[in-house]
């Protein structure tokens, strides 16, 4: 069939599609997905999505409602769009003040945000979208969950915040630390920044994003492609800055940020937590050269230097651009070329000095781009002189060769070589070897020969630090004034001198970072003024935290009873360091919810119901015993459990390994539950059936019950209805609608509760499974699964006996042609009496029954032999008779009846119930004479003379009746006229 853009048809398809489409559309409301783990005081930001209307374009009406884990029962309404009074008083105040808010994304989405968090806000939210229609249709809420978790993240810069200054083209080298306490998986980003002078925002330098990818900051893309920008992460929280030449425009507030990011249950990365470290104010100054190949030198070393030590000799350069062009560095003693380093940092040395050069004793190294240092150890008495350092430019040619430009020497520098006079040595002892972390470490110099006045410095060059050079940690001079290095200014360090020869340093709270080679360095000056100095070193090696602390979480009692109390230990032994604590639970996607956080300082943070847990902290030296009780356990409170460390030094998080698991099992009381044992039911179809499940013991009498109705039959089981906790009545998926205005329960005393079909059929039997399900409640009012108990019911649907009877005598009979003959049908007894007869009468040809004549139940007839003539009478409920009028000799033969009763089954209609015979006429016609039926003596005695005798005293009755009538109400001349008594029978002509 076709159809025009015209055809009258077009506007019926469009608007039967619209309705199919109509009725197709279902409402859907979907939420962020939780967990979500935001900190206290961050933003929390949910986007809450519904489609499906009938109408996308009108906007939609939305709810945001909350349950608190301590009262999981009870909703809190916190905002609306369509209500203003709709939120509860512990929202309300926060609404007034936009601190909570609902925006409208679109006509059916929107985005509700909690300015700043509080610990409170932790539960599950439910967004609802209010229905404009009158019709539901699919699912108008959805729910997430929200964990509040403390804000742990450290920043700290290592370096004082007091201003630096540095000339242009000298390197800065600044660390930073960030760490976090967090137990749930979270990445860390960090980055320096840069804000300068005027500008309204701060500029990266250089960042480590969450992905652990490195970039640099914008303006600072050229440096860091030729390495001199560089971040270096140190350890697991350490990270250093290194510009290897400033430039003027990096003056101006230099400071380190890091971010803590975790990952959604959707797998999008969410910033949870931002912080900056202390700014700290950097000067650059300019420096002055006069041209561009002018070339400043200068040259730094000790003036007098002990036979046997190590000779320094720094030089440093100066010039523009130096990080793009080559040069040659040379020193020189006495104005000759000692050693040079040429513009590919090859080291050439003077003849002399090849075997000391072999030997390890003189190296020449370049550490930055302007910086060149010589070292000569063991240095010799030889050595002294006058040192100076050259430089000069070298050009690259097309050729590839280098072009040298004019050279620049520094100002020379007298340097002695001195040999000890007074015989100072020194030896230092380490009282702690090895420190545990947050121990004291404590070393001791003791200086022997000693003449004159002496001073100390302690220095070290740390086992993670890539350079070799000691840095000073603290000083003592000839007074007795001690100088503390930068680096060290918020760490407690100190030197004592308890004798005139002995220096003890004292260096508190160490940790593994605090590894390294320590240098004590002693120097006398003598009656004379001539000073010497002894340099002596240990090396230090600090535990490891992992290795020093160990704990142990164990569990009283594995096994509680609902409303019991659970008692978890979490052993710590170790050095007595500032310790942080966490109590968590497995959930069930192995994410760890915290449950309290004990930190250092004693504070105690809650994330989980306080109502449910107690806390406890027993210090025995260098253990510490952290006990947390569960209190009136339920089944909520199941579960494993871990107890977590980790080490607060020097403002930095240093997370141990956890705890390990321990399962809580809260087991049921004991249950009383019993019910009524198996029976066995017999009912006759279209009656009520009554089953009875009762509960014969009960563990409380506050028990709830859950009842269900199975029917198993051999094609499977099938549930009927469900009673739930609340009495509330669901039918099963495959009972049909018809069925279940027929079958009801109903919970009686006892308690009983009593399944009722109405109208039982054939199909209804089978074994009815009554399952029980006990509830009871937990000490916090949540009901819980106690036992289940079951019992069956054998239904057996049997129908009314099969009563139907039919006379069955056997008879003869020989008659005349054209006489008439009748062939009886008589029910003797039926099954019931609303029973429907369908009777069937046959002709016995040979081996095969011939239909003459049918009457349906419905009194339909039917005549099958259209060559007999024959009259049907139907005299009384259980009479049928049928009569061949005008036989002939082809009439002769066996004739009987058939009869099928029919009830009515409710539900199923009417239904065949029986079938019987009846006996068999045996009929001759005959050609000529009278013919006399011939009955066995016991048909006719049996029979007939009460048949007769019956109906000779019905008639006489009548007749005795009319009679009287008659005689009462005619009078003289009166004619009445009426239908006669008796009815004309009318032969049926089936050949009509």
């Amino acid at each position: 069939m076709k159809f025009s853009v015209f055809s009258p048809w077009r506007p019926f398809l469009l608007i039967s599609l619209g309705l199919f489409l109509l009725c197709e559309a279902q409402v859907n409301t979907e939420i962020q997905a939780g967990p979500l783990y935001r900190v206290v005081g961050s933003l929390l930001s949910i986007s809450c999505n519904a489609s499906g209307f009938s109408n996308p374009n009108s906007k939609k009406d939305f709810e945001i409602r909350m349950k608190d884990p301590a009262k999981p029962f009870q909703e809190i309404n916190v905002m609306s769009t369509r209500e203003s009074d709709f939120s509860y008083a512990r929202f309300s105040s926060r609404i007034r003040k936009n601190e909570i808010s609902i925006k409208h994304v679109d006509s059916n989405s929107i985005i509700f945000e909690i300015q700043y968090l509080q610990k409170e806000d932790d539960g599950e939210y439910e967004c609802t979208v209010v229905n404009p229609e009158y019709t539901y249709n699919g699912v108008y809420s959805a729910k997430t969950v929200v964990k509040v978790i403390d804000n742990s993240l450290s920043v700290t810069s290592t370096d004082p915040p007091t201003s630096l200054s540095y000339d242009e083209g000298e390197a800065l080298s600044l660390t930073c630390q960030a760490s976090t306490n967090t137990i749930q998986h979270v990445h860390l980003a960090f980055a320096w920044y840069l804000h300068k002078e005027g500008a309204q925002d701060a500029k990266p330098i250089i960042s480590l994003d969450r992905d652990f990818t490195l970039a640099p900051g914008e303006g600072f893309e050229r440096r860091y492609r030729d390495e001199a920008i560089r971040l270096d992460k140190l350890d697991e929280a350490t990270y250093k800055l290194n510009i290897a030449e400033l430039e003027q425009s990096d003056q101006g507030q230099i400071y380190c940020q890091a971010q803590e990011w975790i990952q959604d249950p959707d797998r999008s990365w969410y910033k949870i937590s931002q912080k900056d470290a202390e700014k700290i104010p950097l000067t650059v100054k300019a420096k002055v050269v006069t041209s561009m190949s002018a070339v400043q030198v200068s040259i730094s070393a000790q003036n007098a230097v002990q036979e046997g030590q190590e000779l320094l000799l720094s030089c440093g350069i100066n010039a523009q651009n130096l990080a793009k062009r080559f040069f040659s560095v040379a020193w020189l003693w006495n104005g000759i070329e000692l050693a040079k380093i040429g513009p590919t940092g090859i080291l050439t040395v003077r003849q002399e000095y090849i075997d000391r050069e072999r030997n390890g004793e003189l190296k020449a190294t370049r550490t930055l781009n302007n910086n060149y240092q010589l070292r000569i150890k063991p240095v010799k008495t030889t050595d002294k002189g006058s040192y100076s350092c050259r430089a000069w430019p070298e050009e690259r040619g097309e050729d590839g060769n280098f072009n040298q430009g004019a050279d620049q020497d520094s100002q020379p520098m007298d340097i002695n070589i001195y040999t000890p006079e007074s015989g100072l040595s020194v030896k230092m002892e380490n009282v702690t070897q090895p420190p545990a972390p947050g121990e004291k470490l404590k070393l001791i110099c003791e200086a022997d020969g000693v003449k004159g006045q002496l001073s100390v410095t302690w220095k070290r060059k740390a086992s993670l630090s890539t350079s070799s050079l000691f840095a000073t940690i603290i000083s003592l001079n000839e007074n007795g004034v001690t100088d503390k290095a930068g680096a060290f200014t918020s760490r407690e360090v100190r030197v004592t001198r308890p004798t005139t020869n002995k220096f003890v340093f004292e260096l508190a709270d160490v940790t593994e970072l605090d590894s390294g080679t320590y240098e004590c360095t002693v120097s006398e000056t003598q009656p004379n003024g001539k000073t010497q100095s002894q340099t002596t070193n240990v090396n230090v090696n600090v535990k490891s935290i992992e290795s020093a602390v160990k704990m142990a979480l164990r569990n009283r009692e594995p096994t509680v009873t609902v409303g019991n109390d659970v008692q978890l230990m979490c052993k710590v032994s170790g050095p007595r360091v500032p310790m942080t604590l966490t109590w968590s639970k497995e959930t069930e996607d192995s994410n760890l919810n915290t449950i309290v956080v004990l930190y250092s300082n004693g504070s105690i943070s809650w994330s989980g119901d306080q109502y449910r847990y107690q806390v406890q902290v027993d210090n025995q030296g260098n253990t510490v015993m952290h006990n947390l009780k569960i209190l009136r356990a339920s089944h909520r409170e199941a579960g494993k459990y871990q107890c977590m460390v980790s080490v607060f030094q020097h403002n930095v998080y240093k997370k141990l390994s956890p705890s390990n698991l321990v399962n809580v099992q809260v087991q049921n009381p004991a249950s009383k539950l019993a019910i009524s044992s198996n029976h066995i039911i017999v009912q006759r179809i279209n009656t009520d059936i009554q089953i009875d499940c009762k509960v014969t013991s009960r563990t409380s009498e506050i028990s709830l019950y859950a009842v269900t109705w199975e029917l198993q039959q051999d094609a499977g089981s099938r549930t009927i209805l469900t009673s739930d906790l609340n009495g509330i009545i669901t039918f099963g998926k495959q009972i049909k609608e018809s069925d279940m205005k027929r079958i009801s329960m109903k919970h009686t005393e006892g308690p009983t509760f009593e399944l009722t079909i109405q109208q039982v059929r054939i199909l209804d039997k089978g074994i009815y499974m009554c399952k029980v399900e006990e509830y009871q409640q937990d000490p916090w009012g949540e009901w819980y699964l106690l036992s289940k108990k079951n019992s069956t019911t054998n239904v057996n649907v049997i129908e009314p006996a099969k009563q139907l009877s039919v006379g069955k005598m056997e008879a003869e009979m020989n008659i005349s042609i054209a006489e008439d003959f009748s062939i009886p049908c008589h029910i003797t007894q039926q099954s019931s009496n609303e029973s429907q007869f369908h009777v069937t009468w046959f002709r016995q040809q040979g081996t095969e029954d011939k239909t003459i004549f049918t009457v349906y139940r419905n009194s339909t007839l039917k005549a099958s032999d259209k060559n007999a003539v024959v009259r049907y009478d139907h005299p009384s409920p259980r009479q049928f008779d049928l009569t061949v009028l005008k036989s002939n000799a082809e009439d002769s033969g066996m004739y009987f009846c058939e009869v099928e009763e029919w009830i009515h089954a409710p539900g199923d209609g009417w239904q065949k119930h029986a079938v019987e015979k009846s006996g068999n006429l045996n009929v001759t016609v005959a050609a000529e004479g009278h013919a006399k039926a011939t009955t066995d003596l016991t048909w006719q005695a049996t029979t007939w003379i009460p048949i007769y005798a019956i109906t000779v005293l019905i008639c006489l009755c009548i007749i005795t009746i009319l009679s009287c009538k008659l005689c009462r109400k005619k009078t003289p001349g009166e004619k009445k006229s009426g239908h006669p008594l008796w009815t004309e029978q009318v032969p049926l002509d089936i050949n009509s």
